[in-house]
């Protein structure tokens, strides 16, 4: 009997609800955790550089919004290449009291797409206990699904990401965040976790799901989570290998589904294939920088964490703060969260208890319903196209593609779009992954068609300055060769939605060589 699943079911309900009754408003739990960080972090190099004291004082003295109007004086805003090569240097070189208190003893190596090179983002003690606790709401969340079974908290949990093997630099550890928090794991959940650790930490990833889809039998499966493409790789591989219709023969209590990092909507119709019944599917919003936000009951979006460590800013992504190849201008406009509108595009800064300041982390957000403070990611500000105006956003690309697959019962798993110079004026060109047969000049039709729909400046700008949109269909193989070219198969790794500068001669060169 599932005694344990039943005694976790009704404590999380009941803690769900304890957790809706007290809730604070958004702009209180944010000065809440403003005044916090800054507490603890005033007397480091940065805090004291930059009068955290004095706006620290403003925070707990004064009222109104003189302190955050402080805090946008006093502190510049940073991106990774600057806070690295200004502070966080020193951090990975061992020095303490940099930008948060004592020495930095982990150091996660982000996955990002495939075109940029790792970063090292510092991961403190006080960043750890915040996604434990981040996760812990999440999963108290879980009483919100009543279709979820008592005993499925007794299943397995496989998680499928980068290696838990941290590697030992100086005086402290790098390597994939989840190996940083996997050494945290509670004990009573060891024995739910899968791959379990001696797999979990190796690094070769075919080794990885060679030995996952080895064990795959052995397993109770209830849980999933990682990256879809990834996750769509293994469940064929589990299923050619045991000559199953769909995954569910293996894993018949298998009842959901928690994946980020990406939107889902290119990959589920490919990922529904692999299923022998409905899946719920529960996304999350977890970066190297921190547990930024959760979906937290069905059909919703992805909520904020206000209270966690982590203190927002929100910039208009709007040609006043950016330009044209998505780079911040000199004093953009920012916002707290209690001024941000629903349906706009906003580039996210965050301030954290691991030393971000001001921190432009590149993902671009949108509220779905300022209530509940509920966002879904939109893009990255340098992945979308406005060559002439079309504006031309990854979240339209996601929503076309997904749309394209349904209509045309594709298994679309990955694409990526380049501006071109179409003379004399402009073009977009895709390139869609599938392995199924597809004819590139419908495909085009359909997709155009679609985005069309999706967004009125590109609907204009095709009459105009976008004379001309390109398909080119692919093999799947195509873009995991590339992604293993570049050293970034498996974990948390991405593929670009939008190449640009000499990624784009790269990629052209690499798809003649191999894909002519």
């Amino acid at each position: 009997m599932a005694v344990l699943g039943r005694l976790l079911k009704s404590s999380i309900k009941f803690t769900s609800t304890i957790q809706q009754i007290r809730k604070l408003k958004p702009a209180k739990w944010q000065k809440k955790a403003f005044t916090k960080l800054l507490s603890k972090a005033r007397y480091t190099q940065f805090g004291e550089k930059f009068n955290f004291e004095e706006i620290l004082s403003s925070a707990i003295f004064e009222n109104g919004d003189e302190f955050y109007d402080k805090f946008k004086k006093n502190v510049p805003i940073y991106d990774y290449t600057k806070i690295y090569n200004e502070w966080w240097y020193k951090a990975r070189l061992g020095e303490k009291n940099v930008c948060w208190p004592g020495k930095v003893k982990y150091f996660a190596l982000s996955s990002g797409t495939s075109d940029a090179a790792s970063k090292a983002i510092p991961v403190t003690k006080d960043m750890i206990k915040a996604i434990q606790r981040t996760s812990i709401n999440q999963i108290i969340t879980l009483g919100q699904y009543t279709e979820l079974p008592a005993d499925l908290y007794e299943k397995g949990y496989l998680m499928l990401g980068g290696s838990t093997a941290l590697n030992e630099v100086d005086s402290h550890y790098e390597g994939d965040l989840s190996g940083i928090t996997t050494g945290t794991i509670p004990i009573w959940f060891q024995n739910f976790y899968k791959p379990g650790q001696k797999i979990s930490a190796l690094k070769d990833w075919e080794n990885k799901l060679e030995d996952i889809t080895v064990n795959a039998p052995n397993w109770d499966i209830g849980f999933l989570a990682g990256v879809p493409a990834w996750h769509t790789i293994l469940l064929e591989q589990i299923i050619d290998r045991y000559k199953l219709k769909n995954i569910h023969e293996i894993w018949p209590n298998l009842t959901a589904f928690a994946w980020g990092g990406v939107s889902l909507e290119p990959y589920k119709q490919g990922l529904e294939r692999l299923f022998g019944k409905p899946v719920i599917y529960i996304e999350t919003y977890m970066a190297s920088e921190g547990f930024l936000a959760y979906q937290d009951r069905p059909d919703g979006n992805l909520r904020l964490v206000l209270n966690r460590g982590i203190f927002f800013e929100f910039i208009p992504f709007n040609e006043d703060n950016f330009d044209e190849d998505g780079n911040l201008v000199s004093n953009p406009e920012t916002l707290m969260v209690q001024y941000v509108e629903e349906e706009i595009d906003y580039a996210l800064l965050i301030s954290t208890c691991a030393g971000a300041w001001r921190y432009l982390i590149g993902d671009t957000v949108k509220f779905i319903d300022k209530k509940r403070m509920e966002i879904k990611i939109t893009g990255r500000t340098k992945h979308f196209l406005s060559l002439c105006g079309e504006h031309l956003s990854v979240d339209n690309m996601n929503h076309a593609i997904e749309l394209v697959s349904k209509d045309l019962r594709l298994d679309i798993r990955e694409f990526t779009v380049i501006g071109i110079k179409h003379p004399p004026l402009f073009a977009h060109q895709w390139y869609i992954a599938t392995d199924d047969k597809v004819d590139d000049k419908q495909l085009c039709e359909l997709i155009d068609q679609k985005i069309c729909e999706l967004n009125d400046d590109y609907a204009v700008e095709r009459k105009h300055g976008l004379k001309n949109i390109f398909v080119k269909a692919l093999p799947s193989q195509a873009f995991y060769d590339w992604m293993k070219l570049k050293g970034k198969v498996g974990g948390q790794h991405k593929f670009p939605r939008v190449l640009k500068g000499k990624l784009v001669d790269e990629w052209q060169e690499f798809l003649k060589e191999n894909y002519s």
